[in-house]
């Protein structure tokens, strides 16, 4: 059984995945209602499906990048939820999870591009490759200017995440393209399971911290 907490966008996502394979989830896209909407959809769902934390086989975090304030809230749950248990916290690269969910309906997606609105004129940004169903990657997570980001667009190319609305649309229309409609952390849930474990890791959830970064990162 797993429980997954996405709060790295305007989405607050609580997904649970009970001991048969089966996900549910509770979400919003509602921006600022994080610190209220996050531990009543986890109660929601321990109420309607009877589980207990401490039975659970591990938690998954959407660890960054993202918004500072998001990430900072779900790593505080963590640390609530998981005090005085032996229940392993691991920490999911939001935006690997974000490419998850292409690599669920386009299994030979060469180039999947998972942003997050950097603020000003920035998107987080990496590049992912999806062959025979396996999501890998050869870049890191960067701070990069939406021009920067637009000149990278190709034909048939993937778009997932945030910021859509912010690039040029004549230049967005030659890809296909997925919008907050499409983050949840059900992909947490399918990443962890589908073991692509160069984009996740055990944490202690007492140290647990997000991965944030900064317009100076920005290349």
């Amino acid at each position: 059984m797993l429980l997954a907490l996405e709060t790295a966008t305007n989405v607050c996502s609580v997904a649970y995945c009970d001991e048969n394979g089966n996900i549910y989830e509770q979400r919003t896209n509602k921006r600022g209602t994080h610190s209220e909407q996050l531990f009543l959809f986890i109660e929601q769902l321990q109420d309607e499906y009877d589980f207990e934390i401490k039975e659970l086989d591990a938690v998954l975090v959407s660890e960054g990048p993202g918004s500072y304030t998001g990430l900072r809230i779900s790593a505080s749950a963590v640390k609530g939820l998981l005090f005085q248990t032996e229940v392993p916290l691991v920490g999911i690269n939001t935006l690997a999870s974000f490419a998850m969910q292409i690599t669920e309906k386009h299994s030979q997606a060469n180039r999947i591009h998972s942003i997050i609105d950097a603020r000003r004129v920035h998107v987080y940004h990496q590049q992912f490759v999806c062959a025979e169903g396996k999501l890998s990657t050869e870049d890191e997570v960067e701070v990069i200017p939406i021009k920067a980001f637009e000149k990278m667009l190709r034909k048939d190319d993937f778009v997932i995440g945030t910021g859509l609305d912010r690039i040029d649309q004549q230049v967005l229309s030659k890809a296909n393209t997925f919008g907050v409609d499409s983050i949840t952390a059900k992909s947490l849930i399918r990443l962890y399971q589908a073991d692509f474990s160069d984009f996740y890791q055990e944490e202690d959830p007492e140290l647990f911290d997000p991965k944030y970064y900064t317009s100076n990162q920005a290349n």
